[in-house]
C-alpha cells in the first residue's frame, strides 16, 4: 500500500470505530476526518468541501423540507385518518400501518416517513390497550424497506446514483431502483406483517414516555358553506373517534346546548366542544374542514405573519391571567393570539373558553402568530411547556402541495428536469405559497446529516484516486475467485450490510460504492448490479438501533433495548438477501 493509502485508511477506520463508539456525533467525528484528511495532504484543498454542493447532499436536504410540507399541508392526513382503527388485530394493523409506511416512504424521505407515523402509532396502540412496541418496530423496517423502491426514498440510493453518474456518465433515474428495491421491499413487508412482530419481546411498560399527553378542552367552529351544515351533531362521532377526539358538547349563539344536543342540526358558525391532544385537534379540524373558535381573528393572524404557531403554556399563580379570562385580559386584541383550548386536571369546564376565568395550574393552548410564541408566553407571565413541534395544519393547500411533489417526481422520472432542480423548484413553491414558512425553512433540514455527507463524500474520493477501493475490490475478488457471480455479489451484500448494521448507512454507500464498480470492472460484467447490491444492503439495517436513525427513533418509544432488534432482523436480513440476489440477476444482468 502507498503512503496515501495507508492514511486514508487509517482515517476511514478511525471514523468507523468512533462511530461506534458513539461518544462523539457523527457529523462531528465525519468532519473532523476531512479537516485531518486536509492537513495530512490526501484530500485537495480545492476539494475539501466540494462534498457540500454535491447532489446527493443537496437532494437529501430539500426532501426533508418537501417532507416537512407534505405535512404541514395535511396531504399525511389524508391518507392515514380514512385507514387506521384501533379495533383492527395486531396483525391487520401492521401490515396497513406497514403498507402505508412503505409507500410513503418510497416518495418521501424515510425517516421523514416514520416520523409522520410514528404519532399515528402509538396513539392507535393506545386506543387498543397494547404495548406500542408492538407495532412500532414493524413500522421503522417497513419504513426503511420501502424507501429501497425509488431514488428519493432513502439516502444510499441518491449516493449510488450519483456516484453511478461520476463513474459511468449517467445517474439511475427515478425508478430504476423499483425492480429489485420493490421485489425485496414487499418480500420484507410480507415477512414483517405475517411473521416477524411475533418476535418481538412484549413488555406490558413499553411505550409509556409518549403516553403522558395533555388532552385540552377545545372549541372549532362551522364555517359558512361548511359540507357539516345540515348533519346531526351525533354524525360526526365516526370521524372524532378515528382522530381520537372527544365530542363533549355543543354550543350556539353563546349558549351551551345539553340533553338532545347529538341530535341537533348543524348550523353555520356552531361551535363544537372537543376534548383532544393538540394533534388529534388539528386532525380533526383538518379532516373536517372547521375553523378555530374565533374565525375572525384567526383570519386577522393569518394576514398579519408569515403564519401559525401552537404553544403550549402552564398558567402560575403570579401570571397576568390567572384568575381572568382570556377575554378580559385582552389576549387577542392586545396580542394576536386565540385561546385555542384549556386543560383543568380533569375538572369540568361549562362556559366558551375565552370566557372562562383561567385559574392557576391550568394548562392553555395558545394560536400565536409565527415566532411570538416566547414573547405572548413571557407577557401572560406563563410558563412554557417543553416545545413538541406542534404546527397547524395548512389544509387547504393539501392538493396543491401534492401536486407540487408529484408534478416535480414525473418530471424528473421522465428525464425532462434534474431531481435536485426539481425538488428545489418545489420548495420555493411551498415558500412562496406559505405551506412551508419562510422562518421555518432551514429548521426541517436535518444539518447533522448534511455535514456527515459533505464531509465523507471527499474522503470517498480520495481513497477511490489513490486507489483505496481497487485495492478493497481487488482483495474481495481474490478471496471469491471461482465462485459464480450470485456468490460474489452475495459476499459483496454481506459485507456491506454487516458495515451498515454498525455505522451510518450513508457513509457504508460512500466506501461500498467505488468498491463494487472497481469489483466488476476487475471481473469484466456490468457494474450496475453491483450498484443495486450495494444499495440494498446499505438500508437493510435491521440488526441494531445504530444502523438506520429510524431504529434509533423507535428505541425510547418503543421501549426496546439493544439486543431486541436482531430477533425480528436477523430473519429479514436473511430473507433480503434470498430475495434480492435472483432479483438482481433478473433485472440488471451480468
Amino acid at each position: 500500500m502507498t503512503q496515501d493509502q495507508i492514511i486514508l485508511f487509517s482515517l476511514f477506520g478511525a471514523v468507523f470505530a468512533f462511530l461506534i463508539w458513539g461518544r462523539f456525533r457523527y457529523d462531528l467525528v465525519a468532519f473532523s476526518a476531512l479537516l485531518i484528511g486536509v492537513l495530512l495532504g490526501v484530500v485537495p484543498e480545492k476539494d475539501a468541501f466540494s462534498g457540500f454542493g454535491h447532489p446527493a447532499t443537496l437532494v437529501v436536504a430539500l426532501v426533508l423540507v418537501v417532507s416537512a410540507g407534505l405535512v404541514r399541508s395535511g396531504a399525511v392526513f389524508l391518507i392515514t385518518r380514512t385507514l387506521v382503527d384501533s379495533s383492527r388485530s395486531l396483525g391487520g394493523h401492521i401490515a396497513l400501518m406497514g403498507g402505508v409506511g412503505g409507500v410513503l416512504s418510497a416518495f418521501m424521505n424515510n425517516v421523514a416517513a416514520l416520523a409522520l407515523l410514528m404519532p399515528v402509532d402509538v396513539q392507535t396502540a393506545r386506543k387498543a390497550g397494547r404495548s406500542p412496541g408492538l407495532s412500532l418496530m414493524p413500522l421503522s423496517f417497513a419504513t426503511i424497506l420501502g424507501g429501497m423502491a425509488t431514488l428519493i426514498g432513502t439516502p444510499p440510493n441518491i449516493i449510488i446514483a450519483t456516484i453511478r453518474e461520476d463513474a459511468l456518465g449517467e445517474p439511475f433515474r427515478m425508478f430504476d431502483f423499483a425492480p429489485v428495491g420493490g421485489v425485496t421491499a414487499i418480500a420484507g413487508l410480507a415477512f414483517v406483517a405475517l411473521v416477524g412482530w411475533r418476535f418481538i419481546p412484549k413488555r406490558e411498560d413499553a411505550g409509556q414516555a409518549m403516553a403522558d399527553i395533555t388532552e385540552y378542552v377545545a372549541e372549532l367552529t362551522v364555517p359558512e358553506g361548511s359540507k357539516l351544515i345540515g348533519q346531526r351533531f351525533g354524525a360526526l362521532e365516526e370521524d372524532a373517534a378515528k382522530a381520537d377526539v372527544a365530542l363533549l358538547g355543543l354550543m350556539r349563539d353563546g349558549k351551551r346546548r345539553y340533553g338532545r344536543a347529538r341530535n341537533s342540526i348543524l348550523a353555520a358558525e356552531d361551535t363544537l366542544i372537543l376534548e383532544a391532544t393538540p394533534d388529534a385537534l388539528d386532525e380533526f379540524r383538518a379532516a373536517l374542514g372547521l375553523n378555530f373558535s374565533d374565525e375572525s381573528r384567526e383570519e386577522r393572524l393569518k394576514a398579519a405573519g408569515e403564519g401559525l404557531d401552537v404553544v403550549e403554556v402552564v398558567v402560575p399563580e403570579t401570571a397576568r391571567i390567572a384568575g381572568k379570562t382570556a377575554e378580559r385580559v385582552g389576549l387577542a386584541w392586545r396580542q394576536g393570539a386565540v385561546l385555542m383550548g384549556m386543560s383543568r386536571q380533569g375538572k369540568r369546564i361549562t362556559k366558551q373558553l375565552r370566557k372562562t376565568e383561567v385559574r392557576p395550574g391550568d394548562i392553555l393552548l395558545l394560536l400565536v402568530p409565527k415566532d411570538r410564541g416566547a414573547d405572548i408566553t413571557e407577557w401572560l407571565g406563563c410558563l412554557p411547556l417543553a416545545d413538541r413541534g406542534l404546527a397547524v395544519t395548512a389544509d387547504q393547500k393539501v392538493w396543491l402541495a401534492i401536486g407540487l411533489f408529484v408534478g416535480a417526481v414525473i418530471a424528473a422520472a421522465l428525464g425532462i428536469i434534474y431531481l435536485p432542480i426539481a425538488l428545489g423548484i418545489v420548495v420555493m413553491a411551498y415558500v412562496f405559497t406559505r405551506i412551508v414558512p419562510l422562518s421555518e425553512l432551514y429548521t426541517h433540514i436535518e444539518w447533522p446529516v448534511v455535514v456527515l455527507l459533505g464531509s465523507m463524500i471527499p474522503l470517498g474520493a480520495a481513497l477511490e484516486r489513490v486507489g483505496g477501493t481497487e485495492l478493497i475490490a481487488g482483495t474481495l475478488v481474490d478471496l471469491t475467485a471461482g465462485l459464480p457471480a450470485w456468490a460474489i455479489l452475495t459476499v459483496l451484500m454481506l459485507v456491506t450490510m454487516t458495515l451498515s448494521d454498525v455505522l451510518n448507512n450513508t457513509a457504508t454507500t460512500i466506501v461500498a460504492a467505488p468498491v463494487g464498480i472497481q469489483m466488476a470492472q476487475s471481473l469484466g460484467v456490468s457494474p450496475d448490479p453491483f450498484l443495486m447490491a450495494v444499495a440494498v444492503a446499505a438500508s437493510a439495517a435491521f440488526l441494531t438501533p445504530i444502523g438506520h436513525k429510524n431504529n434509533t427513533l423507535i428505541l425510547g418509544p418503543g421501549g426496546y433495548q439493544f439486543g431486541d432488534y436482531w430477533r425480528m432482523g436477523l430473519p429479514l436480513e436473511i430473507l433480503v438477501v434470498a430475495v434480492s440476489i435472483p432479483s438482481i440477476l433478473v433485472f440488471w444482468p451480468l
